[in-house]
C-alpha cells in the first residue's frame, strides 16, 4: 500500500463518493485499500430508502481505522474522517460544513449525488474530488461535470468491475471522468494526486516565463492537430487543465508534457476535450430566463408579421441545453399569442462530441432539478434512464460545429446568446469578438451574455437593456463595417493614429511590406465588391464583405454551399456560371434581377477561376457581387434575366445559348419529376398522419409505463441497498453463531433453550448426557423427552421460574451417579422481552468429591487442634479478624465461668455481659498487634464483677493471609488474682 501524504494546512481535499445499487461492496473495497492518514476527508452519498434505518456506518467501520459517522447538520468536516449521508435527507456542503435538509419528495425522483457534488465543486474548487461507483441510471454525472469545470478531479469505477455499470458508464459517456480505475486502486491514485503541488498551492496570478513558453508550445501542437487556436484563452485556465492531464501520467514538468504530446498524438485530442468548457444546464440563471420570456422576447416579437423569420444564434452551446431552453420559451410565447413565426435557431460549438449529444436531444434524469415538471411533461419524453427532447422542439434548432473565433458568423439575427464563453478569453480576443456579434445582429437585435461577462469596452456598439442579467441592444450606424475589418489580425479595429504626432513620423516606423499590406487592405475594404471564394463544388472558403443581400442560410441543416445559400433568383444563373467556369476556366459576368420586398434589384455577378501556384492545388473560384442600378418601384415579371456578355466573343455567346437551352430542358424535366414527387408525398403525408395518431396513443401508454418503471427502479435500488446491508448482517450473525457454538462446545456445559411453551428451541452437545436428545426433538416439549435424572421434578420448577422470573440453582444427580449444578434462568431478548427459559447443566462431580475430601481433612485438623487446645492448662482464645471468638479452651470456660454457647461467635468485648470490654485489651488488639505480628507479656489488670480483681498476662499472635490481612488471632492468658 502506498504511503500516505498529509496535506499541509487546514485546506484539505474532500472526497465525495457516490454509489447506488452494488455500492456497499464497492465502499468496502475502497476503504480496505485506503490508509487512515491520507489527509483527506471522505463523504459517502448512497441511495437509501427514506423509511429504512441504514447499517452502513457500522458495516464500514469494520473496513477502516478512520472514524465513521452518520452526517449531522452543521457538522464541520475534518480530514481522516468518514461521513455518511443519513436516510431521507438531502445534503450539501458550505464553507466546509455539512448542511442537511428534509427531502421534499422522499419517494419521488431524488439525485443526492448530483446535489452534493455540485455544492462541493462550489465550495472546494480544485480541492474537490468526486468518485462514482456502482449504481444504475445517471446520478452523479452532472455533479462530476461541475467538479471538472472547477478544476477538480473526477474518478469513475471501471464499469467492467462494477456490479451495476449504469452510473459509471453515464459519467464516462459524458466525458466527465479524468480517471477510470478499479475501486481498490483508487486510494493509491488519490494519494499520488494530492502529493502534487496543485492541491496545496493556488495558481500564481502571473505564470512564470518558462511555463508560458511551454503552454504556447502545447497550444501550437493543438492548433496544428485540431485547427483550433487557444492562444488567446486565459492562461490560468489553460494551465489548470494541462496540469490535470499531467497528473494522470505523473508528469511534473510542463515542458516534459509537451514532449509527451509529440510522441502521443492521441493525447492531443484528449487535452483538446479537457480544454473545452462544457458546463451548462437548462434555464441556467432562472431569473435571467424569466426576464427573457417576460420582457426581452415579447419586445422583439412586437408588431412582427406572421411570416416574419425570427433568427436566433446560440454560440458556444455545449450540449444544447441553452438552445433548447430558448426554443421552449419561444414555443410557449407563440402558443400563448397564437402567432407562429418562421423560427430559426442556430446552435454552434467547436466540440463535435457535445454537438452530437445536443443533436440526440437525450439528457439524464438530473435535469429534473432545472426544468419544471410542466415543461418536462410538455417538451420531453421520459424513460428510466433520462429525458429526450420532443420532435417539435428538436426541429426548431439546427446544430453545427463552428468556431466563433475563426468562422463567419450567422447574420441578420434577432437574438444572439453567448453565455460563459468570453470569461475564458483574454481581453484582446473579447474585443475582437464583440464587434463580430454586433455585425451579426439586426438593428436593435439583442445580445445575451452571462452576468460575469461585460462589453463595456465598446459602448458605441451596444445599449444595455438590463445591467444585472446582461441583455444588450445592438446600435447600428449608417456605415456598417465589413466583417473583414473584424477578422483582420494585422490591424485591430479600434486602432487609430495619434492626432498629436505627424503621420510621417509614424510612417517611418512601419516597413514597406506593412505599408503595402495596410494599403491593400484599405483598398479592398473601400472599393472591392462583395466576394466569396469557393472550391469547384461551390463550398465557401472565404467571405469578403456583406453577403446578406445575395446569400443567406436556408432552413434545415447548416450549409456553406453557395448554390444552396444563394437568392432563389440567383441560383439558376449562378449554377450555370460556376459549371462553365470550372469546365472552361472562363471569366463570366452576368446580370440578374432580384425580387425583394422594396422592389427589383439589378445585380451583376462574376465568376473567375483562381490559379494557385501550389502544385496539385484544388481549383478555386472567386464569385463577386455588385449592385448595378437602384431599386425600382414597379415589379417586373418573375424570371426576367438580363444577360450581358463581356467582349464580342461569338464562341462564348454560342456556349451560353446552348447552356440556356439545356437548362430549360432540365427545368421541364424537373417539373414533371416534382409533380410525381408531390403526388407521392401527398400519399405519404396521409399515411404519416395515421401513424402520428397511432404514435400519440402509444406515446401516452408509454409515458404511463415509464412512470411506473421509474417508481419500480427507485424501489429496486433501495431494495438492493437494503439487501446488501442485510447480507452483511447475515454474515455477522453466522460468525456470531459459529462463535457461540464453539464456545458452548468447549465449556463442557449442557445448555437447553426452551420457548415460553417449554418446547425445545436448541440444545448443546453436553445436554445429551442429561436428556436423551436427538436433532428431531427440536420443537417438542421438554416433558416428552426421557431424562437421566434421579427424582425428577423439573416441570413444576420450570413453571415457577417462568411465572416469577426468579432464577433457580440446584444440584441434581443422574442415574450413573454424575452430579450437575442446574441453573434455570429466564430467556431475555435485547428488548428485555421474556421468550422462554435457559437450562444449564454444569458437571460438579469432581468438585463435590474434592469438597468432601477437604471437609474430612478439615474436620480431622479441627479435632486435632481442639485436642491440642484443650490439653493446655492456661485459658486460650482464638479470634477472627473482626474480634469474634472462633473457639476457646476448656480452661477458659472453667476459669472465667462462661458457657461455650455464650462465647463462640461473640465479640471478645461482649463476653460476660461486657466484662471483657477492657481498654488495655482493646488497645492491644486494635492498635499494637496490627503493627507487629507477636506480642508477649502484655499485662492487663481488671476487676471482674464476679471474679474480683485479676492481673492477666497476655501472649498474642496474629496469623495473616498471603495478602497481609488478619485471618486469626491466638490469645493465651496467665491470670493472677490480686488481693484488694
Amino acid at each position: 500500500m502506498a504511503k500516505a501524504q498529509k496535506t499541509p494546512g487546514t485546506d484539505f481535499p474532500i472526497v465525495a463518493i457516490g454509489a447506488s445499487a452494488g455500492g456497499l461492496e464497492a465502499f468496502q473495497k475502497f476503504f480496505n485499500s485506503c490508509p487512515v492518514d491520507t489527509g483527506m476527508a471522505f463523504v459517502l452519498i448512497s441511495h437509501l430508502a427514506p423509511d429504512h434505518s441504514s447499517l452502513l456506518t457500522e458495516i464500514l467501520q469494520r473496513s477502516t481505522g478512520m472514524p465513521v459517522e452518520g452526517a449531522l447538520d452543521k457538522i464541520q468536516v475534518k480530514p481522516n474522517n468518514v461521513y455518511i449521508i443519513p436516510p431521507n435527507r438531502a445534503m450539501r456542503i458550505v464553507s466546509g460544513t455539512l448542511q442537511l435538509s428534509q427531502l421534499a419528495h422522499p419517494h419521488g425522483l431524488c439525485l443526492p449525488i448530483d446535489d452534493f457534488l455540485t455544492s462541493l465543486a462550489a465550495d472546494k474548487g480544485r480541492l474537490a474530488i468526486g468518485i462514482i461507483l456502482s449504481g444504475t441510471a445517471s446520478d452523479g454525472t452532472a455533479g462530476l461535470r461541475t467538479i471538472l469545470a472547477g478544476g477538480g478531479t473526477c474518478m469513475v469505477q471501471d464499469p467492467a468491475t462494477a456490479a451495476y455499470s449504469g452510473m459509471p458508464q453515464s459519467a464516462i459517456n459524458a466525458g466527465c471522468a479524468t480517471h477510470v480505475l478499479a475501486v481498490e486502486n483508487m486510494p493509491a491514485k488519490l494519494i499520488k494526486l494530492i502529493s502534487r503541488t496543485k492541491f496545496h498551492l493556488p495558481s500564481p496570478p502571473i505564470l512564470p516565463a518558462d511555463v508560458l513558453s511551454s503552454i504556447n508550445q502545447i497550444l501550437l501542437q493543438i492548433r496544428t492537430t485540431t485547427g483550433h487556436d487557444f492562444s488567446l484563452y486565459k492562461k490560468s485556465t489553460i494551465s489548470r487543465r494541462i496540469e490535470s492531464r499531467m497528473a494522470q501520467y505523473g508528469i511534473e514538468n510542463m515542458a516534459a508534457y509537451g514532449e509527451y504530446l509529440k510522441k502521443n498524438p492521441a493525447e492531443i485530442h484528449r487535452l483538446f476535450q479537457q480544454l473545452l468548457i462544457n458546463v451548462t444546464s437548462f434555464f441556467r440563471d432562472t431569473e435571467a430566463f424569466e426576464l427573457l420570456k417576460l420582457e426581452i422576447l415579447p419586445a422583439l416579437l412586437k408588431d412582427k408579421p406572421d411570416d416574419y423569420e425570427f433568427r436566433i444564434w446560440v454560440a458556444g452551446c455545449a450540449s444544447g441545453e441553452e438552445a433548447y431552453s430558448i426554443a421552449m420559451l419561444m414555443r410557449e410565447l407563440m402558443d400563448e399569442a397564437q402567432q407562429y413565426f418562421k423560427l430559426q435557431i442556430f446552435a454552434t460549438d467547436i466540440n463535435e462530441e457535445s454537438i452530437n449529444l445536443a443533436r440526440s436531444g437525450y439528457y439524464p434524469l438530473s435535469i429534473a432539478h432545472d426544468v419544471s415538471p410542466e415543461r418536462l411533461t410538455r417538451f420531453f419524453t421520459h424513460n428510466s434512464h433520462g429525458y429526450k427532447i420532443k420532435k417539435d422542439i428538436r426541429d426548431m434548432v439546427v446544430f453545427a460545429v463552428q468556431s466563433v473565433i475563426k468562422d463567419p458568423p450567422f447574420t441578420r439575427l434577432d437574438l444572439l446568446s453567448c453565455r460563459n464563453l468570453m470569461i475564458y478569453l483574454e481581453a484582446e480576443q473579447q474585443n475582437r469578438l464583440i464587434p463580430v456579434f454586433h455585425y451579426a445582429l439586426k438593428p436593435k437585435g439583442v445580445l445575451f451574455i452571462s452576468n460575469s461577462e461585460s462589453i463595456t469596452n465598446q459602448p458605441e456598439l451596444f445599449r444595455p437593456l438590463h445591467r444585472k442579467w446582461k441583455f444588450y441592444s445592438a446600435i447600428h450606424t449608417a456605415n456598417k463595417p465589413r466583417l473583414s475589418e473584424f477578422r483582420s489580425l494585422a490591424m485591430p479595429v479600434n486602432h487609430k493614429p495619434s492626432s498629436s504626432t505627424p503621420n510621417i513620423v509614424q510612417t517611418s516606423k512601419i516597413s514597406e511590406d506593412s505599408i503595402a499590406e495596410l494599403s491593400n487592405s484599405m483598398l479592398l475594404q473601400s472599393y472591392a465588391p462583395t466576394s466569396v471564394t469557393t472550391d469547384s463544388e461551390g463550398n465557401i472558403l472565404y467571405v469578403h464583405g456583406d453577403i446578406s443581400r445575395y446569400l443567406r442560410q436556408p432552413a434545415g441543416a447548416v450549409t456553406t454551399n453557395i448554390l444552396k445559400m444563394a437568392h432563389p433568383s440567383l441560383q439558376p444563373a449562378l449554377r450555370n456560371a460556376i459549371h462553365l467556369a470550372v469546365q472552361g476556366e472562363l471569366t463570366l459576368r452576368q446580370e440578374v434581377m432580384l425580387e425583394e420586398v422594396k422592389g427589383l434589384l439589378a445585380v451583376s455577378f462574376s465568376v473567375r477561376p483562381l490559379h494557385i501556384a501550389k502544385h496539385n492545388a484544388l481549383p478555386c473560384l472567386l464569385v463577386s457581387f455588385q449592385e448595378v442600378i437602384k431599386r425600382t418601384k414597379s415589379r417586373a415579371s418573375k424570371g426576367e434575366d438580363l444577360l450581358q456578355v463581356t467582349g464580342h466573343d461569338e464562341q462564348l455567346a454560342r456556349e451560353l445559348a446552348y447552356t440556356k437551352l439545356s437548362l430549360e430542358t432540365t427545368i421541364q424535366s424537373q417539373q414533371a419529376t416534382n409533380e410525381a414527387l408531390q403526388s407521392a408525398n401527398e400519399e405519404l403525408q396521409s399515411t404519416n398522419e395515421e401513424l402520428q395518431s397511432t404514435n400519440e396513443e402509444l406515446q401516452s401508454s408509454n409515458e404511463e409505463l415509464e412512470t411506473s418503471r421509474e417508481e419500480l427502479q427507485s424501489m429496486n435500488e433501495e431494495t438492493i441497498t437494503i439487501n446488501s446491508e442485510l447480507n452483511d448482517k447475515v454474515e455477522q450473525l453466522n460468525d456470531i453463531q459459529n462463535d457461540l457454538k464453539n464456545l458452548l462446545d468447549n465449556v463442557n456445559t449442557g445448555v437447553i433453550f426452551l420457548d415460553y411453551k417449554l418446547n425445545i428451541r436448541r440444545y448443546t452437545r453436553d445436554a445429551t448426557k442429561v436428556y436423551r436428545l436427538i436433532a428431531s426433538d427440536v420443537g417438542r416439549p421438554l416433558g416428552d423427552i426421557t431424562s437421566n435424572l434421579e427424582d425428577e421434578n423439573l416441570p413444576a420448577l420450570l413453571g415457577e421460574v417462568l411465572d416469577t422470573l426468579v432464577p433457580q440453582n440446584l444440584e441434581v444427580r443422574t442415574l450413573d451417579g454424575t452430579w450437575y449444578l442446574l441453573r434455570i434462568q429466564p430467556y431475555r431478548t435485547l428488548s428485555n422481552m421474556i421468550e422462554g427459559l435457559v437450562l444449564s447443566f454444569t458437571d460438579i462431580t469432581l468438585s463435590r468429591e474434592a469438597t468432601k475430601i477437604k471437609e474430612t481433612a478439615a474436620q480431622i485438623a479441627l479435632n486435632l487442634a481442639e485436642g491440642i487446645v484443650n490439653t493446655i492448662s492456661e485459658p486460650l482464645l482464638v479470634l477472627d479478624g473482626s474480634m469474634q471468638v472462633v473457639s476457646a479452651s476448656h480452661s477458659f470456660y472453667q476459669h472465667f465461668q462462661v458457657a461455650p454457647e455464650n462465647t463462640v461467635g461473640q465479640k471478645i468485648y461482649a463476653l460476660g455481659n461486657g466484662q471483657w470490654n477492657i481498654p488495655a485489651l482493646r488497645n492491644l488488639l486494635e492498635n499494637i498487634l496490627p503493627q507487629q505480628q507477636v506480642m508477649e507479656g502484655f499485662v492487663v489488670e481488671h476487676n471482674f464483677p464476679h471474679l474480683g480483681n485479676h492481673r492477666i498476662v497476655l501472649n498474642a499472635r496474629r496469623i495473616v493471609t498471603a495478602l497481609g490481612d488478619t485471618e486469626l488471632i491466638l490469645l493465651a492468658m496467665v491470670t493472677v488474682e490480686v488481693a484488694n
